[in-house]
């Protein structure tokens, strides 16, 4: 079975010559395998006669056009298909009674499309260009779990809390308090205002909030409504790890209350505390998604690393993802001393930073951790010079590159061009080490303003390391990336570092991402939005048991892939490593 795909963002006829046509050897014998559409411009390929050459994938100068060989086994198992010549998805996650079921892949493979289908969001059409009838879903899905879903999915309310949280002020109006007087059908708000420390934001308008209280604001609206079946798609965005936790615990107990619940996450510590059982998604980025068989979560999270599925006998990463478990007997920080910052001080109306001396070594990353608005940022920008400090003076007889937290996104500009006003020039290290980890190659042609919020993230990663320095400054280089995308940034980040001999800092949420990246931990803690300090940079184990230890969670290694697993709370190793004292590293 073969599907072929032109990706709409991707294809711009104006800028090429048409050459997926004029180089199709079935066009060159009369046959009408790619044919131009009238209205768009844009070429249409016809499946059935594609031979699948792959010419016009490779003569296609802007990457738009996939054409993919398919097993046998997925056909006319389609669920839904955008347009003739568009994403494909294949197969559901299925919803349980009193469980939380995740769901965990890479951007672009369809989590998002099948949470809006099994929530009345989007209608599927089953792969066809005519449309669908209820009956047809009953009929599509027969002998499994979801025709009886699907046979009362209009008799059951469903809550879904959308990913893109910064729409909400667009779409409801009025303060957080009076929103949550709306939507309060289970007499909780009280209750989840104060597990998602939403106090301070109740007299606020909607518009006057920042991305993590609108996420705050979303859980907590979807949380306090009735409804039998509950979807949430990323609730960990824009929220630090304290918040991450609250929430997770505000999922958690409405499966305790009999409800179905699914969650899709990128953060994998997260999802491994919140669910239950795991679906993988796998396919080809933006051409089709697979939705596998439900596992158990140390399984299912374990497959998606290992990228091979024991079950359906597919493969889908080369390589698996190992964490490396780095012994803790050499203290980090004994190298040759590259950057030193004596005490520092910041004031602002309303808010105070304080960060002790420190200093980095060369081929040394140090991670920052602790909760939003705690000065972290602030604290990156003085080292970079963006900031002034109201006491103390930091000498920067250094090179230093900055990634901010919030990427620039430059009009009228393609990704190549914006690299190299960045960059200045590719050095030996920029394709093997930075652009191709990244994948960067099919977005060098693309516009800035078109990048997805994932990868216009990749692209400042790639323009803040690409320039050699002594120090590098990167603030939440995690967000917007997908589980797969932050480890192969983890791991960019250490390469370049140890192979220039530089030093790094780190501001990240992802428990994953830091206890990959860091050698050392710089730990800020204090009042959110009023005081803040600064620790270390202290040994990882110091500083991960004091950043744990303010959170309230413990974690342990996995034994076959090595990544940090969160206890549940209560459980034996969790009392055991709490009387310890040892939150994570035993």
């Amino acid at each position: 079975m073969r599907i072929a795909v032109v990706k709409a963002d991707h294809c711009q006829p104006r800028r090429c010559s048409y050459e997926c046509q004029n180089f199709c050897p079935g066009v060159r014998t009369g046959e009408e395998t790619v044919v131009v559409d009238e209205k768009t411009g844009r070429p249409r390929i016809n499946e059935d006669l594609c031979s699948g050459c792959g010419i016009c994938v490779r003569k296609c100068p802007l990457h738009a056009i996939s054409v993919v060989n398919l097993p046998s086994e997925l056909e006319g198992k389609c669920v839904h298909r955008y347009m003739p010549n568009g994403f494909a998805l294949y197969g559901l996650p299925i919803p349980r009674k009193g469980s939380v079921i995740g769901l965990v892949g890479k951007n672009g493979m369809g989590k998002t499309t099948a949470l809006q289908i099994l929530s009345r969001v989007l209608r599927p059409n089953l792969g066809r260009t005519e449309g669908t009838t209820p009956q047809d879903l009953i009929e599509f899905f027969r002998g499994s779990e979801l025709q009886a879903y699907f046979r009362e999915i209009e008799k059951v309310r469903l809550i879904y809390k959308p990913q893109g949280v910064d729409a909400i002020p667009r779409i409801m109006g009025g303060t957080v308090k009076e929103v949550m007087e709306r939507v309060d059908e289970r007499g909780l708000a009280g209750e989840l205002i104060s597990e998602l420390e939403l106090e301070e934001a109740l007299g606020r308008r909607l518009e006057e909030l920042s991305g993590g209280e609108l996420q705050r604001l979303a859980i907590a609206a979807a949380a306090a409504r009735e409804g039998e079946v509950y979807y949430f798609d990323e609730p960990s965005s824009h929220l630090d790890v304290y918040q991450r936790l609250r929430s997770a615990r505000v999922i958690r107990k409405l499966a305790e209350e009999g409800k179905a619940v699914m969650v899709v996450e990128h953060d994998l510590a997260a999802l491994d505390y919140v669910c239950d059982g795991i679906h993988v998604v796998y396919g080809q980025l933006g051409v089709y998604g697979v939705v596998a068989s439900p596992q158990g979560v140390r399984a299912g999270i374990n497959s998606f690393l290992d990228g091979y599925l024991k079950a359906e006998n597919v493969r889908f990463r080369r390589e698996p993802i190992r964490f490396d478990v780095r012994p803790l007997l050499k203290q980090a920080g004994e190298g040759r001393k590259i950057f030193e910052y004596p005490n520092l001080k910041m004031v602002y109306p309303g808010f105070e930073l304080e960060v002790s001396p420190g200093f980095l070594c060369s081929g040394e990353i140090v991670g920052v951790v602790g909760p939003n608005a705690i000065g972290k940022t602030t604290f990156v920008r003085m080292l970079a010079g963006e900031l002034e400090p109201s006491e103390g003076r930091i000498e920067r007889a250094l090179t230093i590159s900055h990634k901010p937290q919030y990427p620039e996104r430059r009009e009228g500009v393609d990704v190549r061009s914006y690299l190299l006003s960045v960059v200045g020039s590719f050095d030996e290290l920029f394709e093997p080490e930075i652009a191709g980890p990244l994948d960067l190659s099919r977005l060098m042609d693309r516009r800035m303003e078109e990048l997805s919020g994932g990868e216009l993230q990749r692209v400042a990663i790639a323009g803040c390391l690409g320039r050699a320095a002594d120090l590098y400054l990167l603030d939440e280089p995690s967000a917007y990336l997908d589980a797969e995308e932050r480890l192969h940034v983890a791991r960019v980040i250490r390469r370049v570092v140890e192979k220039r001999e530089s030093c790094g800092l780190v501001v990240d949420h992802d428990i994953l991402c830091i206890d990959m990246v860091s050698d050392r931990l710089l730990v800020f803690s204090g009042i959110p939005g009023k005081r803040g300090t600064a620790r270390g940079p202290l040994d990882m184990r110091s500083g991960i048991n004091i950043f744990l230890g303010q959170i309230g969670i413990t974690f342990r290694r996995d034994p076959q892939t090595g990544r940090p697993r969160a206890n549940k709370p209560g459980s034996a190793l969790d009392r055991e490593q709490r009387e310890r004292g040892e939150y994570f590293y035993l």
